[in-house]
Formats: C-alpha cells, sequence, structure tokens
C-alpha cells in the first residue's frame, strides 16, 4: 500500500465488530492501491493485525481491506470518509478557468 497506516477512531471497532456478528453480506467501499476506489460485497469475517501493527478487515471472500481505508462499510461512513468527500469534491475547489 502507498500510503501510510493511520489510527482508526476506537468508536469504528463496533461497526466492524457488529458487522462479524451480524454474520451479513454487506457492501464494503475504499481505496486500493494507488487510490483507486474499489467495491466488495461480502461478510465481514476478521479484523487481522500484521507485524507492522496495520489492521485489516478481512472478508469471507479471501480479500483483505486495511482497515483505516474504507470509506463505507455497510452503509456507515468509514475512516477514509472523509478524504473521499474531499476526492470526491476537488473540482469544487477549482475556478475551473472561471478566473
Amino acid at each position: 500500500m502507498s500510503t501510510r497506516y493511520l489510527p482508526v477512531d476506537p468508536d469504528y471497532y463496533e461497526i466492524v465488530e457488529k458487522a462479524i456478528s451480524e454474520e451479513k453480506v454487506v457492501a464494503v467501499h475504499y481505496f486500493g492501491d494507488e487510490n483507486s476506489i474499489k467495491s466488495a460485497k461480502a461478510k465481514v469475517k476478521e479484523i487481522q493485525t500484521n507485524s507492522e501493527n496495520e489492521e485489516f478487515v478481512k472478508l469471507d471472500n479471501g480479500e483483505q481491506i486495511r482497515i483505516d481505508r474504507i470509506i463505507v462499510l455497510g452503509g456507515k461512513p468509514g475512516p477514509a470518509f472523509d478524504e473521499y468527500d474531499a476526492y470526491a469534491l476537488a473540482c469544487l475547489d477549482c475556478t475551473g478557468g472561471m478566473d
């Protein structure tokens, strides 16, 4: 992953744990490699931590998503939602040739 891992608000773990306990298929939107927007639909199985203390949400389809790169999980905004909002509205920050 090309971005530095950022700690996640502890309250967000409740959302992930609820998705794990409900065992329902949820839609996940997240930033992939090179800030591409990706989506998946699967059950959330667990949270894993690697040797660099980065945390990942593991899905039942085998995908692993770094938790700080989640935009939306099951309709709930994730840690990267604000980053996505700024990314999505970037064109509104410029004058678009209207000097």
